[in-house]
């Protein structure tokens, strides 16, 4: 059964903009930890964004700082990932995913620390 729902991909020009969204309504475990992922064929998944949803404290990948924001909305049971100044490099299937249960350590976005994860959604950038 499908836990976590992501929506909002799509195709954007180069410094355009896109705002992807998980819909964490099915998860049934605490949502304290959550996370954005990205990965395109041949290469490992990467960690783009995290959130720790107790107190809101976020961190980010290098490659993203500056441009991506991740944020939660309680009355919407939804974590998003507001995506600005895309590049094509930015393209990809990104994934949200939500963090082990037995994980008790600082919230961030290493794939190894998430264990339910969406089927994702596509994110293409054009030049």
């Amino acid at each position: 059964q499908v836990q976590l729902v992501e929506s909002g991909g799509g195709s954007v020009q180069a410094g355009g903009s896109l705002r992807l969204s998980c819909d964490t309504s099915r998860y049934t475990a605490s949502r304290y930890c959550m996370g954005w992922f990205r990965q395109v064929p041949g290469k490992e998944r990467e960690g783009v964004a995290s959130i720790y949803t107790r107190d809101r404290t976020t961190r980010y990948a290098d490659s993203v700082k500056g441009r991506f924001t991740i944020s939660q909305d309680n009355a919407e049971n939804t974590v998003n990932l507001q995506m600005d100044s895309l590049k094509p490099e930015d393209t990809a299937m990104y994934f949200c995913a939500a963090a082990s249960a037995w994980y008790g350590g600082i919230c961030q976005p290493i794939p190894g620390l998430f264990g339910t994860w969406g089927q994702g959604t596509q994110v293409t950038v054009s030049s």
